[in-house]
């Protein structure tokens, strides 16, 4: 495994995301430009897996990313900047929102279930079923047994799609209030970003103790060793990307593809197509 994935990765336990420096790079010394440069160059092998997961989707294996943080963490960034290395046929996106009506007919689980990648396929949730126990705790949106239910609900379905072959990286996106003041601020001063700028970011931001305990809670209740969390630093936009960058190689890696042998006579197909008639 890569430094990253040491430096980041959850221990069991409480968690205190007070003593979890936002601004760190612990797994990484260089500068800005060196790490934007070192996650190009991990480009050409994680295109070289993903394809290779895609040739193997017979075997029934996936990646699944799950990307969970505050407004402004940088989701849509990891997704442009780290996803964006290999290639849109074989990632499949799913940015989650408010559930619909006919989402809130079923259980939480269910818009899901139906967002998962197919096999051969590297799946990304931007934001994800957490949002039921860290907006849904926050805003009272259930009652409190039924948050409860569901953080032994996310693990069980977890644990589900860990066995039939999926690998899970869960990305808990850290970023502290004032860099998120400063990132909504910068949306504010350009006309190309208030599209992107929610009013409604202010009003959550006065909850920010409320999202830092559900965050915690759910961290701990969730971690575990079919899904673990990684904790990500996220005030540097490109320690953050590098470091998603070295988890999801990692994960592609320790599925240790071969591309497929072939199924058929390659020296007979080579003749076959030497001796064809030439076509008029």
């Amino acid at each position: 495994m890569s430094s990253f994935a040491d430096a980041h990765a959850l221990a069991p336990g409480p968690v205190d995301l007070t003593a979890i420096d936002p601004a760190a790079t612990p797994a990484y010394d260089g500068k800005k430009g060196d790490a934007e440069a070192a996650l190009e160059e991990l480009g050409p092998e994680l295109a070289d897996l993903q394809e290779r997961l895609y040739a193997n989707k017979d075997s029934g294996r996936s990646v699944l990313l799950v990307l969970q943080g505050m407004d402004t963490s940088g989701k849509g960034g990891v997704l442009e900047h780290t996803v964006g290395l290999v290639s849109p046929a074989g990632v499949k996106v799913t940015s989650f929102k408010a559930p619909t009506d006919e989402e809130r007919a079923h259980d939480f689980l269910w818009r899901i279930e139906k967002a998962l990648a197919p096999a051969g396929l590297i799946g990304v949730f931007d934001r994800s079923h957490y949002e039921d126990v860290l907006i849904g705790r926050v805003r009272e949106l259930a009652p409190s047994e039924e948050i409860e239910r569901r953080y032994g609900a996310i693990n069980e379905f977890e644990q589900r799609i860990a066995d039939a072959g999926t690998t899970i990286v869960k990305c808990m996106l850290h970023i502290s209030a004032a860099e998120q003041k400063e990132r909504l601020l910068a949306r504010l001063d350009d006309p190309t970003k208030h599209w992107k700028y929610n009013p409604g970011d202010i009003d959550e931001r006065a909850r920010w103790a409320a999202y830092r305990e559900a965050y915690e809670i759910a961290l701990e209740r969730t971690n575990t060793e079919a899904a673990p969390w990684h904790v990500i630093p996220s005030d540097h936009k490109w320690y953050r990307n590098l470091a998603i960058g070295h988890l999801l190689l990692d994960a592609l890696r320790g599925l240790d593809l071969s591309w497929p042998t072939a199924d058929f006579d390659v020296e007979h197909e080579k003749q076959r197509l030497r001796d064809e008639v030439p076509v008029q």
